[in-house]
Order: structure tokens, then sequence, then C-alpha cells
């Protein structure tokens, strides 16, 4: 995970990223990549998403204070998943 890119938040625990694309395609690419990465985890982070862009929050697990190593493996495979996605729109 790429500590610079996420924002770790208190109450209630999360971590937040924006992500922007150079086109609508892009951004349906990736949340379309998105959603098998949470098929294949188990976790389905909160998603919200504009024409260039997406937002992604994952929550701690109930009543935790912080984000366990579980969740913050997940922020390290958006991030991986986001990278790929830069380099093939280049």
């Amino acid at each position: 995970m790429n500590q610079s890119d996420w924002r770790e938040r208190n109450r209630p625990a999360r971590l937040e990223r924006r992500l922007s694309f150079a086109d609508y395609d892009h951004t349906r690419d990736f949340l379309e990549d998105m959603a098998g990465v949470s098929e294949r985890l188990g976790y389905y982070p909160d998603i919200s998403f504009g024409r260039t862009h997406v937002s992604i929050t994952i929550h701690a697990e109930d009543g935790a204070e912080c984000v366990d190593p579980a969740r913050r493996a997940l922020a390290g495979e958006v991030d991986a998943l986001f990278a790929r996605s830069q380099g093939a729109s280049s």
C-alpha cells in the first residue's frame, strides 16, 4: 500500500483514496477490475465515481479502532490495479 496516496481517518477508522482517469472508458475498466478484486478477497469497499474519477473508502472492521492488515492489503491491491490501469493508458 502506498501510504502517501491513502488518507487514514478516524471516527470511524478508515482509509480513503481518490483516483483520476483519462476518460470514462478507463474509469469503467478500473471499476470492472475492482469488482474482480473485491470478489476474490471477499471484501467490498465503499466506491463512488464520476466520469473520470473513483473514490474508495475502506472501513475498519466494526468496532475496531484501526484498519487491520487484511484491509490494508486490499488498499495495496487497489494501488497495483490503479498503477496497471495507468500504464495501459500511456
